[in-house]
């Protein structure tokens, strides 16, 4: 009688597993693909820029898009070269949006902590200026901001940061009220530990993922702030790389170099856009009601 063989199957490779988990994970490429191309352009603007950005030429003056290799997408009415300054511009909006979400997020989510667990009158007036903050247009208050304090990175950065760390507050609040009635918060308490120990181990792991899901919704809204903080002219000083300096400086002339606010215009919708999808991805990943409803 002949013997039976039988087949154990090979468990899969470390690549397969890999590209069956990115499928699971459905990630959102083209957004990737945005953040790589920006933060690329951020990090290596020096090498990647093919002028300087302060480089006037009048002779190269309002060059369109594509008539020469040496200045592919043009020059602006003082013959810059509009390729370079969109690069550096690109890092000038990284740096901006990271220092004031996490300049921002920082104190939000202290403020919701603290807010969410200690309660009483220190809740109520966290949230009541909580509130306050989030009654005001944001807009608003980041133009009497940069109006008192002047221009600058620094002042930018201050004024976005003043405008977005109460959505953080508001948002880790509500997590927080919702994880101290759990049961391994309340052994812990009985166990001794103290209150900022606890906090830190045991309840903030816990509002990570909101706190992902929130800094990436708000990376949009901190780039459209700074733009047009920097449109309206209180934001960078006049001449620097910004997008939304080189917008501010095409709108006059958008009908004769129209490219000059349109490439910008493109670069910022294109980012925003991004960061939102992105979000979204975020968001329905995280939680496991939205994720297993795909």
């Amino acid at each position: 009688m002949a013997a039976t063989e039988v087949l154990i199957p090979t468990p899969p490779g470390r690549a397969t597993r890999w590209r069956r988990q990115i499928r699971e994970y459905r990630l959102p490429w083209l957004p990737i693909l945005v953040f790589a191309v920006m933060l690329v352009a951020a990090i290596f603007a020096p090498w990647l820029a093919p002028h300087e950005t302060d480089k006037l030429s009048i002779v190269n003056k309002n060059i369109p898009p594509a008539e020469t290799s040496e200045h592919l997408l043009g020059t602006d009415t003082l013959g810059r070269d509009i390729l370079s300054r969109m690069i550096f511009g690109a890092r000038t909006t990284v740096l901006i949006s990271l220092a004031a979400l996490l300049t921002g997020g920082v104190v939000g989510t202290v403020l919701g902590l603290v807010s969410g667990y200690i309660g009483g009158w220190t809740d109520t007036i966290i949230m009541r200026i909580t509130d306050a903050a989030l009654g005001f247009p944001t807009i608003l208050v980041a133009l009497v901001i940069a109006v008192i304090l002047g221009k600058g990175t620094e002042v930018i950065i201050l004024a976005v940061a003043l405008t977005v760390w109460a959505r953080f507050a508001r948002m880790i609040r509500g997590d927080v009220l919702a994880i101290k009635v759990l049961d391994f918060v309340t052994v812990a308490k009985i166990s001794g530990v103290s209150t900022p120990v606890l906090i830190w181990r045991h309840i903030f792991p816990n509002v990570v993922n909101t706190l992902m899901v929130i800094t990436s919704l708000l990376v949009g809204q901190v780039i459209l702030l700074e733009a047009a903080l920097s449109f309206l002219g209180l934001g960078l000083a006049p001449g620097a790389p910004s997008w939304g300096i080189m917008v501010s400086e095409g709108k006059d002339v958008i009908l004769d170099v129209w490219w000059l606010s349109l490439f910008p215009g493109v670069a910022i919708t294109i980012v925003v856009l991004a960061f939102n999808f992105f979000g979204d991805w975020i968001r329905d990943y995280l939680d496991p009601k939205l994720r297993h409803a795909q």
